[in-house]
């Protein structure tokens, strides 16, 4: 069914020179026993097999709305899920997240925990139309791929796993998170992660494909900033700060930053809004600021640079018109922590090696924004992997998945999942406990 990866020397964790990566001779040894492994086989034939019930499951989680902090059906959904194939433990928390336990065997719990999931929310509103409609062997709706795929990918693992009877030695949680998307602000996992300090790796099943693998992750900072002033008529009050003047100063002071290329960090004013009609002096004028890096120390910088430049705005319009009316309200709406890990971590050569061994190229891809966010800043083994087939038009109307050699993303996971908990009596873990 497959062939397990070759180790050649030391790792060249450079992503830029990735033909020269291999496997420690440590994960070349699990996944050749893995690939001898009868029970192992019998689990991949299963995903091959659950492909066509793996997207009826998808359809049916897409068709469930998920707006923003209205996930709930969903979630209830997927709940019910999860305890009709028979995980132990199944929970909905407090912020809405749903999961429940695949156990495993290592004697008083001593093996690694993992934690699989798939975001629930989508980025559409309610009363999107999220109907699910079939046109030349593709399926169009909004949120098909992000994330409905990934939900219905981890359905399909979880039924291999119990098909073909494995007894893995660490313990696998599988489960949906909610506010992953926009201002959700990773809301599920940081209560997640928050209120379980027992988790020793992370994968988020989020999106398709299945050569990429996401071990860095790009942060974020997203502020409102409102400046309020008396307002007042634009010839009879003609003399008083303008809001919306102080917005304009702040938006060209910002546009000016110019932040390092390396680590990339960016930013960008994404809505403005104020006033009330085109003969007033505005009393109130806002914007949404988004910034990111790949540095939390830089996207530290970035954030300081930026406040300080919106009071100056507040101050120079105050200045213009010898005032103190104009003043500058700063709301963090979005933190979403950056981090790094080595390529050579040994969830990444689980990964790398479960992507060579269902036949495709391993890739790691640059850093992205994704629930895997939280735990690699925590210090915490975490990786974003796809649940296979392809996407396009994602956050879109036009949303589409198309499911050709779908079971390989199910696949990859489940072979990851089983190198990183191993199988009890085959296989040691590759994920190391974590000390807590």
């Amino acid at each position: 069914m497959f062939s397990s990866p070759k180790s050649s020397g030391p790792l060249s964790p450079d992503t830029a020179n990735q033909d020269a990566y291999s496997v420690s001779p440590a994960v070349a040894t699990v996944y050749a026993k893995l690939a001898a492994c009868q029970e192992v086989q019998a689990g991949l034939a299963s995903l091959a097999a659950d492909e066509k019930a793996a997207i009826r499951d998808q359809i049916a989680i897409a068709e469930i709305p998920a707006p923003p902090f209205q996930e709930h059906a969903r979630a209830e959904y997927y709940r019910q899920r999860l305890q009709e194939l028979g995980l132990e433990n199944v929970t909905t928390d407090s912020e809405g997240n749903v999961f429940g336990v695949y156990r495993g065997s290592s004697a008083s719990g001593s093996g690694p925990r993992l934690f699989i999931s798939a975001h629930l929310d989508t980025v559409f509103p309610a009363g999107t139309d999220t109907s699910v409609k079939e046109k030349d062997g593709r399926l169009y709706a909004p949120g098909i791929a992000d994330d409905a795929r990934g939900l219905a990918a981890i359905l399909s693992v979880i039924r291999a796993l119990k098909a073909a009877k494995i007894k893995t030695a660490g313990d696998i949680i599988f489960g949906g998170s909610v506010g992953e998307e926009g201002l959700g602000d990773l809301r599920g996992v940081k209560a997640f992660f928050r209120d379980n300090k027992d988790i020793d790796g992370f994968i988020t099943v989020d999106g398709t494909g299945i050569n990429l693998i996401t071990y860095l992750a790009t942060g974020s900072l997203r502020y409102k900033i409102t400046y309020k002033g008396p307002g007042g008529h634009s010839f009879n009050a003609f003399g008083l700060p303008s809001a919306i003047h102080a917005l304009g100063r702040a938006i060209a002071k910002i546009a000016d930053i110019k932040p390092p290329s390396q680590p990339k960090t960016t930013f960008t004013v994404g809505t403005a809004s104020g006033g009330t009609s085109v003969n007033s002096i505005a009393a109130q004028a806002s914007m949404l600021i988004d910034m990111r890096s790949n540095c939390n120390a830089e996207l530290r910088k970035l954030e300081k640079t930026v406040l300080a430049l919106v009071d100056a705005a507040a101050a120079e319009e105050n200045a213009r018109w010898g005032s103190q009316a104009i003043t500058a309200e700063i709301k963090l709406v979005g933190d979403r922590p950056a981090g790094q890990q080595a390529p050579d971590a040994p969830i990444v050569q689980a990964a790398w090696a479960s992507t060579l061994a269902v036949g495709a190229k391993p890739e790691l891809s640059p850093a992205s924004s994704t629930d895997a966010n939280l735990p690699i800043s925590l210090g915490i083994p975490a990786l974003r992997l796809g649940g296979g087939g392809a996407e396009g038009n994602n956050h879109s109307l036009d949303e589409w998945y198309d499911p050709a050699g779908s079971y390989l993303g199910p696949q990859k996971i489940f072979l990851t999942a089983l190198g990183l908990v191993g199988i009890d009596g085959l296989t040691s873990p590759l994920l190391p406990v974590l000390a807590k």
